[in-house]
């Protein structure tokens, strides 16, 4: 079983904004492989379903970006998930637009949702992908919470594309096989 959970804040008011992109990854996954994203618990959104034969949870946490592990742990220890099959998507300010980096472990950069995570879970050893967003002229908060411009639809549109093929890759492959096909560049 892989648990495959995308961070982003819950409520229409944040659905389009940068922070979003985990979330817009597991819509984008979720009809792809038809694995409706409709149930409630665990706070979280999540559906079960396959990805290539395997069983997999796309996962939306419903408990606001800085609050993410709550979410993870409980449906983690609920499903005994093992660490090397949890793979978190975020938004990264640090990567330039478009780009996409996969590691399997490490620390938070900064982002508090991961800072979150490694806090509830007690380790830094699950998987992530990072999403770029690019930076910010001026505040930092304004630029995550604020909605992709109509000249930044393309590199949205390929990177939730590369997203998609390298969680397919880390699910079918291993995480090792996805580093090195889709870090490239980034």
């Amino acid at each position: 079983m892989y648990l495959i959970v995308g961070l982003g804040n819950p409520g229409a008011k944040y659905a389009t904004t940068r922070h979003n992109v985990g979330f817009m990854l597991i819509d984008r996954l979720s009809v792809e492989y038809s694995i409706k994203c409709t149930s409630k618990g665990y706070s979280s959104l999540y559906g079960k379903g396959l990805i290539r034969g395997e069983s997999v949870f796309l996962v939306k946490p419903e408990t606001f970006m800085n609050l993410s592990g709550n979410a993870v742990r409980s449906i983690r220890d609920y499903y005994k998930v093992d660490l090397e099959k949890i793979l978190i998507i975020c938004d990264d300010c640090e990567l330039p637009e478009g780009k996409i980096r996969l590691r399997s472990r490490g620390g938070s950069g900064g982002q508090n949702g991961l800072k979150s995570i490694i806090s509830s879970l007690g380790t830094d050893k699950f998987s992530r992908l990072r999403m770029g967003i690019g930076t910010s002229d001026g505040d930092l908060t304004n630029h995550v919470l604020g909605s992709f411009k109509k000249d930044e639809q393309e590199a949205l549109s390929s990177m939730l594309d590369s997203g998609a093929e390298a969680v397919e890759a880390f699910i079918t492959r291993g995480p090792q096989f996805a580093m090195n096909a889709f870090n490239s560049g980034s």
